[in-house]
């Protein structure tokens, strides 16, 4: 059989992930605060991408924000024709006329910047320097000053040894250490210590509880002792009771071990959820907060002129027009999205907007994929970087999604609900007699007839930052 070359043709089909398609799938990923800077950086870098005007009563005059006009269509149609399936692929959105019913009057406070409002947090270096500047110390100790509060942790410990320092700011240990003593008795005081017991015992000297050798020696020598709960040998070795005991460990615990954790560490987490619940009668409103999400509408600039311009010149129009108008669509399409899934959620964990935590139901995201009739990719995508307010609090929309835990009559508990329970009785738990996890296990197996693995209980446990029982038994 000879060799030969032959065309032939075939057809098929093959998913092809264009550059918009691209944008509308990151579209869907991105939180409020990511998708305004977006939104705005479009507005500056597309001359034909602008913000519709509004009437009086704040509503655009085209009537529909999101849609461009008709005689623009024209210009972009088979673009929007090769994506068809994007209208499939995110679909429509459920009941959207409650969205506006419980909107509240935004009041002057709420509208004023930012900046106005909140003020820069002061720094732990930047409030040592401060004080080493108004010190009394000489101009080359400030100097030395300096290079020590440089070399201080986020706790406010120091990380350089004596003879680092004294590399580091060309002095002597003559010359360091009255400035390290002098800076450890800055505000807060028992910075720039080396370990914990120099710093607490540099808090006792400055309260003046360094005359009671009991106090100075537990915090030196029995720190350790102190922390694991070791007391029997503590009376034992200082000829102590109980009560005074106690006393000792209350002046202990009224120090600071870390100084300069309030200065760093780690910064709240501001967010602005994306979806807002209200409890209206017996059902829930379902608000998308749009707030400074501005209003998108292609502008006439191109209708005059374009059949003036060169082949390059309408093509780059063209090219933005159609960029623009699939960012307009892509915008809507995501909130359609999000207001469907949210829907959803709400649809399955009614209990828990009713009664909190506590009723959270188990679910998945094949569960609202299903119910809304979209992929789970597109669910987990929206779900993302995604916080709900609600009538218990203000959650991330991936809280509602938790896995399934078995109850004896063959119904099934959310995992969350077991921990919130978990919790709850920690909180009531007698401190001279902690429950221990194999003891919680039963408590749940009579109260929520449900059957749990210590080890399962241990894991929640560390999860939610709770120590073992033995670490939680009081003496007192």
């Amino acid at each position: 059989m000879g060799l030969e070359l032959r065309q032939q043709l075939k057809l098929t089909q093959q998913l092809v992930m264009t550059p918009q398609l691209q944008q509308a799938i990151k579209l869907l990923q991105m939180s409020h605060l990511e998708l305004l800077e977006t939104v705005q950086q479009e507005l500056l870098e597309n001359p034909f991408l602008e913000e519709a005007e509004a009437d009086r009563s704040g509503e655009p005059e085209s009537g529909d924000e999101l849609r461009p006009k008709e005689d623009q269509e024209v210009v972009y149609e088979d673009e929007l024709a090769v994506n068809a399936d994007w209208e499939d692929y995110l679909g429509e959105f459920a009941s959207s006329s409650r969205q506006t019913q419980l909107r509240e009057v935004e009041t002057q406070e709420e509208g004023g910047s930012l900046e106005a409002r909140f003020a820069t947090k002061p720094t732990l270096e930047s409030h040592l320097l401060w004080q080493l500047r108004l010190s009394g110390l000489s101009e080359r100790q400030k100097e030395i000053g300096e290079f020590i509060i440089g070399s201080l942790n986020s706790a406010g410990y120091l990380s350089a040894s004596l003879n680092e320092l004294c590399e580091l700011a060309g002095a002597t240990a003559e010359e360091v250490e009255p400035v390290l003593s002098a800076i450890q008795r800055f505000d807060p005081v028992g910075v720039a210590a080396a370990t914990p017991q120099e710093c607490l015992l540099i808090q006792i000297q400055a309260c003046g509880y360094d005359r009671d050798p009991v106090l100075v020696e537990l915090v030196r020598d029995h720190l350790e002792d102190l922390e694991q709960r070791r007391y029997k040998p503590l009376l034992k070795k200082f000829s102590l009771d109980l009560d005074d005991l106690q006393e000792y460990l209350h002046l202990i615990t009224t120090l600071d071990p870390m100084p300069g954790a309030s200065f760093g560490g780690d910064e709240p987490l501001y967010v602005s959820p994306d979806v807002y619940v209200y409890s209206y009668e017996d059902d829930f409103v379902i608000v998308l907060n749009d707030e400074g999400l501005p209003h998108l509408q292609l502008n006439d600039m191109y209708e005059s002129g374009l059949g003036n311009m060169s082949s390059k010149d309408r093509e780059y129009v063209q090219e933005k027009i159609r960029a623009a108008s699939w960012l307009i669509k892509s915008l809507h399409q995501r909130q359609r999205t999000l207001y469907k899934v949210v829907e959803s959620v709400v649809r399955h964990q009614k209990d828990f907007f009713r009664h909190g935590v506590e009723k959270l139901h188990p679910l998945i995201l094949k569960d609202i994929a299903d119910d809304i009739e979209m992929h789970e990719s597109t669910v987990s995508r929206i779900t993302t970087n995604k916080f709900v307010a609600t009538p218990h609090g203000v959650f991330e929309l991936k809280f509602f999604f938790n896995s399934a835990l078995e109850l004896d009559d063959g119904t099934q508990v959310g995992s969350e609900s077991v921990k919130m329970r978990i919790k709850a009785l920690i909180a009531e738990e007698d401190p001279q007699n902690p429950l221990s996890d194999e003891r919680i296990g039963e408590i749940l197996k009579e109260q929520l007839k449900i059957n749990i693995a210590r080890r399962t209980i241990a894991k929640y446990r560390t999860a939610m930052g709770i120590e073992s029982s033995s670490k939680r038994k009081s003496i007192f």
